[in-house]
């Protein structure tokens, strides 16, 4: 039987969907967080070609909004130090659950929304996906606005520690990804499609 590799539709020896065939495949390197594929390929037209691919599983991103008693939208922001890149960053709360891997997106929304800013929303809508970097990884994003919200004492983890939470203006908000505070391209991604469908 053909091996299947993790990504959809991917099988040894079978041109995939684009027309590409991956001739073999293993796993380079994997830790609890990831695994890092490398894929020996043959394009369409018969050039050879690697591919690593980072597998992860899905993340959801909340956006919660909130009116203040001066009928103005608020939006909570998180904090944090980003080792990889050594910047702290501004973001929305995100996350996933590496070691549950069949909760559902909602669930994981949920749970990182309370986790990072103590933050329970009564009301969670859909707004759709987005893949973090298709070029190199199998990782897909599930977005939701948060609206109705309670508030209760963060969980976060042992490893959040530089990790702050601030509710800010949504205006401001807009004019921190306009004049480039905010950098995080899952926050101002998952920002326009919610505004594309006119959510926020």
């Amino acid at each position: 039987m053909p091996q299947k590799l993790d990504t959809d539709k991917k099988i040894i020896g079978q041109a995939d969907p684009g027309g590409i065939v991956p001739e073999s495949s293993r796993i380079a390197y994997e830790n609890r967080w990831l695994k890092i594929r490398e894929d020996i390929i043959r394009y369409p037209n018969g050039l050879k070609g690697m591919f690593g691919v980072v597998e992860r599983n899905e993340f959801a991103v909340i956006l919660p909004l909130h009116i203040n008693n001066k009928g103005i939208k608020i939006v909570t922001l998180i904090r944090q130090y980003r080792y990889p890149v050594g910047k702290f960053m501004w973001e929305l709360p995100m996350g996933m659950w590496e070691l549950k891997p069949d909760a559902t997106p909602e669930m994981v929304a949920a749970g990182e929304l309370e986790e990072e800013t103590g933050l329970r929303a009564a009301n969670m809508v859909h707004g759709g996906i987005l893949y973090q970097g298709a070029g190199y990884s199998t990782q897909k994003g599930h977005v939701f606005l948060a609206t109705d919200l309670t508030q209760h004492s963060p969980k976060r983890e042992e490893t959040e520690l530089h990790m702050t939470c601030h509710t800010i203006p949504l205006t401001q908000f807009e004019e921190m990804i306009q004049n480039g505070q905010i950098t995080c391209m899952v926050t101002i991604a998952a920002f326009c499609l919610l505004r594309s469908k006119k959510l926020v």
